[in-house]
């Protein structure tokens, strides 16, 4: 995408070692880092979103960590607009804005210039669409968004029910099939996008590990805090993988062991998603792997792209 002000994206799935990357680059090109998870937004919820540490913290600025508590809601149309905002001054600052995360629609909504419809919730029609996948099945309610909106519905995956009924919110709110107001106005920069990947066994052992290394650094009882500040496990931020989990083993007495085994296997799914949505989304990412990447060689690539 071709445009006046450089934008480096670095994404890829969970686990596969983004920050690394985006920390060297940050450090050589006088960059500044802007978070695209969409768990990392979250006041309070550190351990395990794996935000970076607070060493890391000291060797660039980051942007759009802890912005809002638990109980809120960050739309995506709010975080867009203030991915915006941030990369726009970094800009007029003279510094390089570095996008960097996993979150698919996060950093597609950012390099695509998507207008995102700005349709405030509806609980009651939200709770009755829930409702009918608990009762019905997610694909019976994947099913009505298909007739209403069939683009909309190529797109997102039936298991997916908080999107399917955010699509079905806007549609029967506005009258329009979502896919139609989702138009796209690519903004004014200049992409250059690493997408770093791994052997998928490897990266399912690298991911497993590395949720065996948040609990033991204190993730339960990061989980055990948030329950006792008064958030509940039913609200949206808590039901991030791992959170819900041990949620669950604190709240309902779920065995520990069996908590931490299907927070895994639901890490290896929503990798296998993410990977879906990337390549779904290429618009030139560089692949590379993890494993056997230059920063070296990358840095040099960046530099010939900043000053051709």
């Amino acid at each position: 995408m071709a445009g006046d002000f450089p934008l480096i994206v670095i994404l890829g799935p969970t686990a596969v070692g983004k920050t690394r990357l985006a920390l060297d680059l940050a450090r050589r090109f006088e960059g500044e880092i802007i978070n695209a998870d969409s768990r990392q937004v979250y006041r309070y919820m550190d351990i395990g979103t794996a935000k970076p540490t607070p060493e890391q913290l000291t060797q660039a600025v980051h942007h759009l960590l802890d912005i809002v508590d638990p109980d809120d809601h960050l739309a995506l149309a709010q975080y867009q607009r203030m991915a915006y905002a941030v990369i726009n001054d970094i800009h007029r600052r003279g510094k390089l804005p570095l996008l960097v995360g996993g979150t698919g629609q996060y950093i597609t909504a950012v390099t695509e210039g998507w207008r995102i419809p700005e349709v405030p919730p509806n609980e009651g029609l939200r709770r009755e669409l829930e409702v009918f996948a608990a009762e019905h099945g997610s694909l019976a309610l994947h099913e009505r968004l298909t007739n209403l909106d069939p683009e909309a519905a190529s797109r997102i995956h039936h298991h997916n029910v908080r999107r399917v009924v955010r699509a079905l919110e806007v549609c029967l709110e506005t009258g329009q099939p979502i896919s139609e107001l989702q138009r796209k106005t690519p903004p004014p920069y200049r992409l250059l996008q690493y997408g770093l990947t791994m052997e998928r066994k490897r990266l399912y052992e690298q991911a497993d590990s590395r949720f065996d290394d948040m609990m033991a650094v204190g993730f339960l009882d990061e989980v055990r805090e948030l329950l006792d500040r008064g958030y509940s496990p039913s609200l949206p931020s808590m039901s991030g993988i791992g959170y819900a989990q041990l949620a669950g083993h604190l709240v309902k007495g779920v065995p520990l062991d069996e908590a931490i085994t299907a927070a895994k296997h639901l890490t290896h799914d929503f990798i296998r998603r993410q990977y879906t949505w990337f390549r779904g989304h290429d618009s030139g990412i560089l692949w590379h792997n993890r494993e056997e990447m230059d920063l070296s060689d990358i840095s040099a690539a960046v530099m010939r792209w900043l000053h051709p």
